[in-house]
């Protein structure tokens, strides 16, 4: 397989909805950002990357989805995560070979799943790569 297919498969499998707004960290060239968009319709994807070099090569790949509002980019990695004024919370969060969150960086965790939880609306989930094909990670929120 493929990583082009293993992204296609990864997105077939999430939850998405029209009108959705979408969280995806480590969003590297934007390659899943962009097929996450295309079924939000009116919705909306922000992809976030620690690295600065990832954001602008979705930014040049992306054009056509910034230009529609259908998807934002932003450089920031997922520990300092933290919305913005003009941020409404997500209604799901996906990442795909991220270290923080599958088990290579264990010690940036926690701090990483307070700011997801923090960034989502009560009822969203948090998945990841690592199932078949996707891994739901409970996130403990603060009520």
């Amino acid at each position: 397989m493929t990583a082009a297919d293993r992204i296609a498969d990864f997105v077939a499998a999430l939850p998405l909805k029209p009108g959705m707004r979408v969280l995806e960290i480590g969003c590297g060239p934007g390659v899943a950002a962009r097929l996450v968009a295309a079924r939000i319709g009116p919705g909306m994807v922000l992809g976030i990357d620690r690295s600065a070099r990832a954001i602008s090569q979705a930014q040049a790949r992306s054009t056509t989805e910034i230009a529609a509002g259908l998807l934002r980019l932003r450089h920031v990695a997922v520990e300092d995560l933290r919305l913005q004024p003009e941020d409404a919370p997500f209604d799901l969060a996906f990442a795909m070979r991220v270290g923080t969150l599958d088990g290579r960086h264990p010690e940036l965790a926690e701090q990483a799943l307070a700011r997801i939880a923090a960034a989502l609306t009560p009822t969203a989930k948090l998945f990841i790569d690592g199932g078949n094909p996707l891994l739901e990670i409970a996130l403990h929120r603060m009520t």
